[in-house]
């Protein structure tokens, strides 16, 4: 079993507020993770899952059960299924104010979200939860294996490579005909989810266009950016925004988008292996995102990601920003062996930070200019990102 590092900022979560929640994609551990936090609780815990029935009826009269359990820490699953127990959480914790007393699990419902931020206000402390991270690798693992099935578990820890296309693709297809539905409460196209999902791992770190894809798909705009809203609540893409500065430029403005995980970029992409993978034309952007989920799930919660692009060939493939400064400027190249190019110069010139990295699979760490340092993810993240 692999212990999550969020244990540790749930240690410290759990002194702060009454309540954490703890949000993600399905399947990415948050079940596991707070019950093995609940083994770590003197007062002990209990389990209720609200996709059980058996569980439900237990909490028939939630202020009564509270009550009863009053000594217990809770953890409460796919609570976004029983959105009027957050009024009653409010009352049971105003009550008995007591640290550490609840976890609540979903999967980025907005009904969890609002009814969080509506009736819990000044109770709760948030945690994403991300797939299983470079940093908590088992050491039988490699970067390489973990780049190509990703984070998700029972992906990573597949006996096979057929075993985790299998699993993989079970997943796209339960979160295209079921889960997004479930989630959002919307009626929505399941050949448009799948399609679009496809298209979005095709075009890996590619720039979001929404006209081309609605004419792909032979639907609106609106409908498109619609879907893309609810697979970024989700978790399961993301749209990494440009940095603009006051420079007299011509900014790329339109966001990047990315497959969170690089394993299901792989299944979406029909890729079998790593070797498939290195000979794939979307091996530099499933690289690319590959890296930016690394650094942010590890990110403290000030730094914020963007990239920035000018039409005149400025880029910076991830501008790390804290408060609303930038800190750093990075290069991700799928080589050990990288080139620096003018437009990495000229982004660093036009932002103005003083740190700046290419970060490699594998190469060493040394200078590679003013202000530049080539070095591994793994060094980086090691190294450098704690002192951001």
């Amino acid at each position: 079993m692999i212990i999550r590092d969020a244990i540790a900022t749930m240690t410290v979560k759990a002194k702060r507020a009454p309540a954490i929640v703890i949000l993600g994609a399905r399947q990415v551990g948050k079940t596991t993770l707070a019950q093995q936090f609940g083994e770590t609780r003197p007062e002990g815990y209990l389990y209720i899952d609200f996709e059980s029935p058996t569980d439900m009826a237990k909490l028939a009269d939630a202020e009564a059960f509270f009550a009863l359990h009053a000594d217990k820490m809770v953890i409460l699953d796919e609570v976004q299924h029983r959105p009027d127990i957050f009024n009653i959480l409010r009352s049971v914790i105003d009550r008995n104010r007591r640290n550490g007393r609840f976890i609540l699990l979903g999967s980025a419902s907005p009904h969890l979200v609002n009814g969080v931020s509506e009736s819990l206000a000044g109770r709760t402390s948030y945690l994403e939860l991300t797939p299983i991270t470079l940093t908590e690798l088992p050491e039988n693992y490699s970067l390489q294996q973990h780049w190509f099935r990703g984070g998700f578990p029972t992906a990573l820890l597949a006996e096979t490579n057929a075993d985790f296309t299998d699993w993989a693709d079970g997943y796209i297809r339960s979160y295209a005909e079921r889960d997004l539905r479930m989630l959002f409460g919307y009626d929505l196209n399941t050949s448009i989810i799948s399609r679009l999902w496809q298209m979005i791992a095709a075009a890996q770190s590619g720039l979001w266009n929404a006209e081309s894809y609605s004419r792909a798909l032979g639907v609106t705009a609106p409908v498109v950016n619609r879907y893309l809203d609810f697979m970024e609540g989700a978790f399961l893409v993301r749209k990494l925004q440009p940095w603009f500065t006051n420079v007299q430029k011509r900014l790329v403005k339109a966001p990047k988008v990315y497959v969170r995980d690089s394993g299901l970029t792989h299944a979406l992409n029909r890729i079998s292996d790593y070797d498939m993978l290195l000979g794939h034309p979307i091996a530099g952007g499933s690289w690319e995102g590959y890296v930016i989920e690394q650094i942010m799930a590890k990110a403290g919660d000030d730094i914020k990601p963007y990239f920035y692009r000018t039409h005149n060939g400025a880029e910076a493939d991830l501008v790390l920003v804290k408060g609303n400064v930038p800190v750093c400027c990075i290069e991700i190249k799928l080589t050990n062996a990288p080139t620096i190019s003018r437009g990495f110069h000229s982004s660093i010139a036009d932002i103005g930070t003083d740190k700046n990295f290419i970060v490699t699979p594998g190469s060493d760490t040394y200078p590679g200019g003013k202000n530049i340092t080539v070095c591994s993810l793994k060094y980086f993240m090691k190294n450098y990102l704690r002192e951001l």
